[in-house]
């Protein structure tokens, strides 16, 4: 079975996510990374520009499908896959065959604008007018409620390192 990391920029899905595949001895997949090269591109920021929401969103679909075919992994989504067309029933799929445990790592706006602000925020492309670190309030009352529908568990991240997250993942593997 795939543990499924999802929620917005910020919440750890990459490096929790890391931490998490090397204690449960798995490969670790970060969707951010497979995206963009299904686009000839390097970067999401990259292939967001030359191809625009939509064309980012149905590459993320195609992208999501194929990673879901691993075994053991450890995959770890972009923040708006599961709002990408037909994400979140190939999510909804897995979960129902037993093949993805979704994890939704979640915090407040004002923490994931205190996590994004040491990033290079840069190469993550703008989702609403505000920009990249004023826009967390807006993105995760848009969101929210679809993650918590997918989730299998919701793991509350703000005030918890790296490494307590990445256990409590390995954790909701267990059951």
């Amino acid at each position: 079975m795939n543990l499924i990391l999802i929620g917005l920029r910020g919440s750890g899905k990459t490096t929790a996510g890391r931490g998490a595949a090397a204690a449960m001895s798995r490969d670790f997949v970060d969707l951010d990374h497979v995206t963009p090269g299904l686009l000839g591109c390097v970067t999401v920021r990259e292939a967001w520009d030359r191809f625009g929401e939509p064309g980012f969103r149905a590459a993320e679909t195609r992208a999501l499908r194929s990673v879901l075919a691993r075994k053991d992994a450890v995959l770890a989504l972009g923040g708006g896959t599961p709002t990408a067309p037909g994400a979140a029933e190939l999510l909804v799929a897995a979960r129902s065959e037993g093949s993805g445990r979704i994890v939704y790592l979640r915090a407040d706006a004002d923490a994931l604008r205190e996590r994004l602000a040491g990033t290079d925020v840069a190469q993550r492309p703008g989702l609403t007018p505000a920009g990249t670190l004023a826009e967390m309030e807006e993105m995760l009352a848009r969101r929210d409620g679809l993650y918590r529908s997918l989730a299998d568990v919701v793991i509350e991240v703000a005030g918890l390192s790296v490494r307590q997250v990445a256990d409590a993942c390995v954790a909701a593997m267990r059951g």
